[in-house]
């Protein structure tokens, strides 16, 4: 049910909505900070798959078809969002479109995940997300460009991450 809430200020009341404080509930109310690891859902609590599982078919999947340059980047401890990240390359659009729509397909019928995908459209970025693992498929250009490894790998280190 919706409800509605008087914020000081605001002047009006403003549409609450009962979900958004489980979404907006990773960090201590006094201090801010991250508390603990990302509350898991109970979908998430009755996977039988780790995130190193996807991780494995990720990469597989990728090499499969052909992408490019291949980096894995580990986030656990350093990020909140995913654990780990994968970054790489196809030589054109159409083929970041494949990779991507076949790395969906294999993800659905062996682990039974439903990803998300942004910019399947245009193929020059697309973005994969599995859950724990977070996948980044981009033309050369693009990715050269955003240059994303050198934002994610840790400092002093060079592409020692590749898979």
């Amino acid at each position: 049910m919706l409800g509605l809430t008087n914020r000081p200020g605001a002047g009006a009341f403003r549409p609450r909505f009962p979900l958004e404080d489980l979404v907006l509930s990773h960090s201590d109310p006094a201090t801010g900070l991250p508390v603990g690891p990302r509350p898991k859902t109970a979908d998430a609590a009755s996977q039988d798959y780790s995130s190193e599982d996807v991780l494995a078919l990720v990469l597989k999947s990728v090499d499969d078809d052909k992408a490019e340059e291949i980096v894995q980047i580990d986030l656990r401890g350093r990020s909140d969002v995913a654990d780990y990240m994968v970054i790489c390359s196809g030589r054109s659009s159409r083929q970041v479109g494949s990779i991507s729509e076949k790395l969906a397909d294999r993800l659905k019928q062996e682990l039974r995940i439903n990803v998300r995908m942004e910019g399947k459209e245009t193929g020059d970025w697309v973005l994969i997300d599995a859950g724990d693992v977070i996948v980044h498929v981009f033309r050369p250009e693009v990715r050269d460009f955003y240059q994303l490894e050198k934002m994610w790998l840790p400092a002093g280190s060079t592409l020692a991450a590749k898979a």
